[in-house]
């Protein structure tokens, strides 16, 4: 399982220009690593993220999901890509109100067409993996932010993914919550054996995490601080 963007050169139209969003990064990332990506809004993270997720397609360079070169596939291929290997974490939960935690992951499991008793089995055992046991029967606005939180890591999981992309995780969280959410993608990188990216702007957590990377400009460079858990 692991990561790999080489040269990825990706621009976009603006006007009369030409935007230069992501300038030949490259980057590899193995099972159970969790990189960090920091840098200020508007360096190109995001742009990061959704060629990682190969929800956009890079002018020049290779992006390899878990051995498989994305280059070459249809829009179908990537999509099916997406779903058996890639999970992400959007920094809003977007829950669905009516839907209580276990079948928030149920949800996203019916979609890999597993039967209702496996689809029970997992969701209950990825919510204890997030600290969530006992409360897989309550509905978002019985939960707090940081819970809301674990239970979209838990979702993006629950089709055992090769990849975890994460965006901005701790933005809605105070201080301690948001500690307490790297720590646990920290956790689940390890246990679950995925490749981890984690944009951010918050450097106040990266004692967490494996790697850090600095974004800037659209391009991509490791951070001369030492990161360690």
């Amino acid at each position: 399982m692991s990561l790999t963007l080489s040269d990825v050169h990706l621009t976009y139209p603006d006007g009369d220009r030409t935007l230069t969003a992501l300038d030949e990064v490259s980057l590899h990332v193995g099972a159970g690593e969790l990189l960090a990506v920091v840098g200020p809004s508007g360096s190109g993270k995001s742009s990061l993220l959704a060629v990682a997720a190969t929800l956009l397609r890079p002018d020049s360079g290779s992006v390899v999901v878990d051995g498989v070169d994305t280059g070459g596939l249809s829009a179908a291929q990537r999509a099916r890509l997406r779903l058996e290997k890639i999970g992400i974490v959007f920094q809003q939960p977007n829950l669905l109100g009516s839907l209580t935690a276990a079948e928030q992951l149920q949800a996203t499991q019916h979609m890999r067409g597993r039967s209702v008793r496996r689809q029970r089995r997992a969701a209950a055992e990825l919510l204890a993996t997030v600290g969530l046991d006992g409360k897989q029967h309550r509905r978002p606005h019985q939960l707090s932010g940081g819970e809301r939180q674990r239970v979209n890591i838990a979702r993006a999981l629950t089709g055992e993914p090769a990849v975890l992309l994460v965006d901005e995780p701790t933005a809605a969280l105070d201080h301690d919550r948001g500690s307490q959410i790297v720590e646990l993608l920290a956790e689940v990188t390890r246990e679950h054996q995925v490749a981890t990216v984690m944009v951010t702007h918050d450097t106040e957590y990266l004692d967490h995490v494996d790697e850090v990377a600095v974004m800037r400009d659209g391009r991509l460079t490791p951070s001369v601080v030492g990161a360690h858990r």
